[in-house]
């Protein structure tokens, strides 16, 4: 396919022939991912305030329309945790979670956020990503890989983890429950890590190897009766201050629910009295507002507590006699002659007042059918304004991690990379699964380092991907129940610790001080800031630029010397004596606004340490470029050591210098033949006229005090 335009406007026809390994290779990695994908999708959803099903919706047709127009081929779309977190606190303020208004809010979140890609695409703003520096990226990645493997650790030892807006302190609180570490849940997953790496040593099972996994642990943890879960109310725990302080909890649970309610509508009472200026109305709201806000997180904080407290409780379970309720024991708490279920039971989530048992490992479980509808997302001026900053931050966000992850991609498998096709991908992406009950989705790190690992060679495997979340979605949920969500964190291990890569960052930092400092720092910011993973890049790539600005300031001057071969070089560095006629002096970089006083400074100073030569000699092959500045700094140094008795000469200058020069006049008035075309031309030409030059020759240098008289007075 050779058409230009056709593959502008169908990218993917660039695939085109594939041949049957590369097809199976990419089969193998849509299923492989698409496994992966199914259960945290729901989990996303839940974070974004959405039903779980949302998830599942977000994985299937932004996937494939993302893998279609993108640019990268083995980067996948779908839900992710910070744009799933950034939904959630873009909406909530407008309409209570779960609720139809808050559906239709972030379905018009996902329309605006495409508009914006796509118009950002389309008009070619992805250069922007040309600030997210490699170690930007090296740093980000390093430090994500990192995150999402100690994400997993919940679900590789059965512990709870909390979550919060620091994931290290969520990371410290969850090390407190290694004592509580579920062993069917730690040997399910050694289990799956054994198969795995097992399976991969023996070439014909290496690809399906994750696959394989899947459908065994999927059988022990049926005939293991791996899981096992119940529900009870808090009246069934026997013993008082244990069911106090799960009533307790359950009272502070609706507490928050109708404080969220109250500020909700608040916040639709403040929407409309800014329309109308109403200021004292304004003013009133807001004071509301703020003290609400205020009893929210004191509640917040007060479950938080309470929960802490009842992650650390065992309970078992005495079955119901006579028609009576089942109790719950605190474990070793039973009375003699009680007979137990068996089982040690923990609370695993309480809802609405109900409590889920959980005394077994943790399985994927019931997964909602059906593919989801076409529907139109609701358009109000009011909600698009309301809406407007939170879908820019989310789109640039979203394409920041996005591209960051192609990029990373993109480097391993030398692929090229076209941000404007990524942004136009990645809108298309936003914009067709808003017609499909999809929130906002980017480039998902798991999923794509899965597709990388599994062998994915073009954007089908994507495709495969989402085909196999609807299939999935219409006919494979039973057969997924039993999978044990501890082999999925194993599969997630496996696929992000071959990102982690600390020789890439020792080698940055060998390669350029500069570069590992940019490098380390994002690293560093990314893990402290996560679950706020944007805040690494964005600080990364500032730093990037206010480094790479400093440099700038302040280049690279040299003051040369006659080396014993003839050749020009930095006399400080190879100890040379300084030439009583000419002052050589050779910049390095670009002369603009921001370094003009160095470059001055640094003329000035050479003259200053070298006054009996009478000539001083600009060694220009490192200045690229000028602005208006720069020729003006010229200017001034010229006219100034014209009037001591210096002549100021050029060598080596680019035709882009020559043409600022001639384009302001200041050749002219530096004179003709005071520039050439090499520093050993300047010289020979020095050297020979410095004593026989006429007094018209522009090469003669003024005597001193004829210059002096010569400066006009002033008052």
């Amino acid at each position: 396919m050779n058409n230009p335009l056709l593959l502008r406007l169908f990218p993917f026809l660039a695939w085109f022939p594939i041949d049957s390994i590369i097809l199976r290779g990419d089969l193998m990695a849509g299923i492989i991912g698409a496994l992966v994908l199914v259960p945290k999708a729901m989990a996303y959803a839940q974070l974004s305030g959405l039903p779980i099903y949302f998830g599942l919706y977000t994985a299937f047709i932004p996937a494939i329309l993302g893998a279609l127009w993108g640019s990268s081929r083995q980067l996948l779309s779908g839900p992710v945790a910070i744009v799933s977190l950034m939904t959630a606190a873009a909406v909530t303020p407008l309409a209570v979670p779960f609720t139809e208004d808050y559906i239709g809010l972030a379905l018009l979140l996902t329309l605006m956020v495409g508009v914006i890609q796509f118009g950002m695409g389309a008009f070619k703003l992805g250069t922007i990503v040309n600030f997210v520096s490699h170690p930007v990226i090296l740093g980000f990645i390093n430090a994500a890989a990192i995150i999402i493997a100690l994400s997993q650790l919940d679900m590789l030892l059965g512990i709870p983890k909390g979550r919060s807006d620091s994931f290290l302190q969520d990371i410290w609180e969850m090390m407190g429950y290694l004592p509580q570490t579920h062993l069917p849940t730690l040997a399910m997953s050694i289990l799956a890590l054994a198969l795995m790496l097992g399976l991969k040593k023996i070439p014909s099972l290496a690809k399906p190897s994750v696959l394989i996994t899947v459908v065994i642990t999927i059988l022990v943890s049926i005939l293991a009766g791996y899981e096992q879960k119940a529900k009870a109310s808090p009246g069934q725990i026997a013993d008082p201050a244990v069911r106090e302080l799960v009533t307790g909890y359950v009272d502070i649970d609706k507490q928050i629910a109708g404080v969220m309610t109250q500020t909700t509508a608040k916040s639709t009472e403040l929407r409309a009295a800014e329309k109308a200026h109403d200021a004292r109305a304004m003013a009133d709201l807001r004071h509301d507002l703020d003290l609400m806000r205020i009893n929210l997180q004191s509640l917040e904080a007060r479950n938080k507590t309470s929960k802490a407290k009842i992650n650390r409780l065992h309970f078992e379970l005495v079955p119901a006699a006579g028609g009576g309720e089942a109790q719950l024991y605190v474990k070793g708490g039973v009375p003699a002659g009680a007979e137990t279920d068996g089982h040690v039971w923990h609370i695993k989530k309480i809802e609405k007042g109900e409590m889920r048992l959980m005394g077994g490992g943790d399985v994927v479980g019931n997964i909602p059918a059906g593919l989801p509808s076409f529907r139109l997302p609701t358009l109000t001026w009011d909600a698009m304004l309301s809406l407007l900053s939170a879908s820019f931050i989310i789109a640039l966000v979203a394409f920041m991690e996005t591209i960051s992850m192609a990029k990373a991609l993109a480097a391993q498998t030398k692929q090229r990379l076209d941000p404007n096709q990524e942004l136009i991908g990645q809108g298309l992406s936003n914009l067709g699964g808003a017609f499909f009950q999809a929130y906002p989705s980017c480039g998902s790190f798991t999923g794509s380092a899965i597709n990388l690992q599994a062998g994915a060679k073009t954007g089908l495997a994507s495709v495969f991907n989402g085909v196999f979340v609807a299939v999935t979605l219409l006919f494979l949920t039973p057969f997924l129940y039993h999978l044990p969500k501890a082999v999925l964190a194993v599969i997630i291990l496996l696929a992000v610790t071959s990102l982690i890569t600390p020789k890439a960052l020792k080698h940055t930092w060998h390669a350029s001080r500069v570069d590992g400092i940019v490098a380390l720092v994002t690293f560093s910011v990314t893990l402290l800031a996560a679950p706020h993973l944007d805040k690494g890049i964005m600080v990364g790539a500032g730093l990037a630029l206010v480094l790479f600005l400093y440099q700038t300031m302040k280049p690279r001057v040299a003051i040369l010397g006659r080396y014993h071969d003839g050749t020009l070089r930095d006399a400080k560095i190879n100890n040379l004596p300084a030439s009583d006629v000419v002052t050589a002096i050779r910049f390095d970089g670009r002369l603009y606004f921001a370094n003009v006083s160095y470059f001055e400074d640094a003329i000035l100073e050479a003259v200053a340490d070298n006054p009996e030569a009478p000539y001083v000699l600009v060694v220009g092959d490192g200045i690229n470029d000028i602005d208006a500045s720069g020729e003006e700094v010229i200017h001034h140094l010229v006219e100034r050591l014209n009037e001591n008795g210096t002549v100021m000469l050029f060598s080596g200058l680019k035709k882009q210098i020559h043409d600022v020069m001639r384009a302001t006049g200041l050749r002219e008035v530096i004179g003709e033949r005071r520039f050439f075309s090499t520093a050993e031309q300047a010289l020979e030409r020095i050297y020979s006229r410095v004593e026989n030059a006429d007094e018209d020759d522009p090469l003669r240098p003024l005597p001193k005090q004829e210059a002096l008289s010569a400066t006009p007075l002033h008052d």
